[in-house]
């Protein structure tokens, strides 16, 4: 029976071919066939062997020597010489999976494997290889995203050896040894969360930053259901419904900048209930934007996002002029119902706020067109960070710098425009540092946990699927959704009386007018 002998850097195949007598599997010149593992090199010796022992018993050993040389030639060639660009982009053609994990693959693959392992060849691949471009990688990016690239090298691997190209993965990670102490360092930041009022306070500092109310309901929605940031943007109109909101699809931005529209992260599909409140909310909401269904996917979504940032200041937005002709008064009585409401008469006031309602007028709001559908980076770098910290975030060519507020009316107002900086009476404090919108989600999970909400019921709203013999046996009844949905209106109305308590009016206008059912 033929074998693989470990030999410094390669496997040769050796084979019996008479008591005490080993022969080594050789090329055409007589040279000796290096194979990369173990597998592939007894493979071809115990081929050697059987054709050895086929042969005549006539023929010397000599002439038996001389056939199994003349044998290798007709041999396929060895699978082991493949490379790893070669095998990736096999590997890759093969997979038929979601668009978007086909696409984080495809990324892991071109911008982080290939540019180290492209021209190696399968079998030359080690542990040492692959160690050395992990600490590589994690001098240049972060640890967690480093762990994905290595778990996708490592499912390509695991692939090939059991095609038989290899005979072990050099990817898979070595089980522990020495001091225990500090094994998690690598492990990322705490995930920040917030309360209620940090909530309400968020969404009225988006709102005013986007200059519209689609930010004030999505935050919200997104904060008083757990829903994922997919679901809210992927969110139907059809699926908003008055006791509940019914999880269907979503949209997933995929790098090429198109949102696939594919069903939610492992089929969680549910209905998440509503209070009356967010439900009121939510259908208001569509009632005043009237949405339209979109050019990209033919499908009526709840919100829309402004369009791209290049250019949107030279298009022609709502200015006071078109407020003062709708409501048939001058520009500088729009101006004191905006500074100075207690110097306009009642009966004008509203006649001037229902114009600035009907025309989508916010005091500072950011002129242009909407777009179909938000972006995640820039609803997560232009609004939400600003509304949390106070800050906008660092980004070529401009630096760190806090939010430019015109003091009045409170909480303030972004100053907009060349010099807002320079116009600037005020800047916002920090709500929650290093929140973020999926920070919403754990947010939400840890004010049922808070609540003493029943586990069953919160892996429900979230999506989750608990396989325990404990939820096997769990059943959700319609008073502890009851109970739940009555907690969450105390904390709803707890948030806006501490809001109110702040002050009693607001430049939001669906946040105005919530404020103003508690004067």
């Amino acid at each position: 029976m033929g074998f693989g002998e470990k030999r410094k850097g390669y496997y040769r195949g050796r084979y019996w071919v008479g008591p005490g007598q080993l022969r080594t599997v050789v090329d055409a010149d007589g040279k000796t066939v290096r194979f990369g593992n173990k597998r592939a090199a007894a493979k071809s010796a115990n081929d050697h062997e059987a054709r050895w022992r086929e042969s005549g018993k006539a023929k010397s050993l000599a002439e038996k020597a001389v056939e199994v040389v003349a044998l290798v030639d007709s041999e396929p060639a060895d699978e082991s010489a493949i490379t790893f660009g070669e095998y990736a982009s096999q590997w890759y053609a093969e997979q038929d999976l979601a668009a978007s994990t086909m696409q984080n693959y495809k990324r892991h693959i071109e911008e982080h494997l290939l540019p180290e392992f492209e021209s190696a060849t399968l079998a030359d691949i080690e542990r040492t290889h692959v160690d050395a471009w992990a600490k590589k990688e994690r001098a240049l990016y972060e640890a967690s995203s480093v762990k994905t690239w290595r778990s996708t090298l490592h499912l390509i691997l695991a692939d090939a050896v059991e095609e038989g190209h290899r005979d072990a993965n050099p990817a898979a990670k070595r089980r522990g040894r020495g001091k225990r102490a500090g094994r998690s360092r690598n492990r990322g930041p705490e995930k920040v969360v917030t309360d209620a009022l940090g909530m309400l306070l968020i969404a009225e500092r988006t709102a005013l930053l986007s200059g519209r109310d689609d930010e004030f309901v999505a935050v919200i929605l997104k904060g008083y259901t757990g829903m994922r940031w997919g679901e809210i943007v992927g969110l139907e109109s059809q699926f908003c419904r008055p006791k509940t909101v019914r999880v269907e699809w979503q949209l997933y931005e995929l790098d090429s900048g198109e949102l696939h529209r594919c069903p939610p992260k492992d089929d969680s599909y549910r209905s998440i209930d509503t209070p009356e409140w967010l439900s009121a909310l939510v259908s208001d909401h569509i009632a005043r934007t009237e949405p339209k269904p979109c050019r990209c996917h033919g499908f009526t979504y709840v919100f829309s996002s402004h369009g791209e940032a290049n250019g949107s200041a030279r298009r022609t937005g709502v200015k006071l002029v078109d407020v003062a002709r709708r409501a048939g008064v001058s520009v500088g009585t729009v101006s004191n119902v905006l500074n100075r409401p207690e110097s306009v008469r009642e009966e004008t006031r509203i006649k001037v706020e229902t114009a600035m309602g009907e025309l989508g007028y916010i005091r500072g709001g950011l002129p242009g067109e909407t777009a179909a559908h938000w972006r995640r980076s820039g609803f997560a770098t232009w609004l939400f960070q600003p509304a949390a910290t106070g800050w906008y975030p660092k980004k070529a060519p401009q630096v760190e710098h806090p939010v430019p507020l015109l003091a009045e009316p409170w909480p303030g107002v972004p100053a907009r425009g060349r010099g807002a900086s320079g116009r600037s009476e005020a800047c916002w404090v920090p709500i929650a540092r290093g929140l973020t919108p999926h920070g919403l989600r754990h947010s939400h999970k840890t004010v049922m946990e808070e609540l003493g909400t029943p586990p069953k019921l919160m892996d429900e709203r979230l999506g989750h699927e608990d396989g325990s013999v404990q939820a096997r046996y769990s059943h959700i009844t319609p008073g502890m959704r009851q109970r739940l949905l009555d907690a969450l209106t105390v904390l709803w109305e707890e948030a806006l009386d501490a809001r109110f308590a702040m002050c009693p009016r607001s430049p939001v206008r669906v946040l105005d007018e919530l404020l103003r059912a508690r004067r």
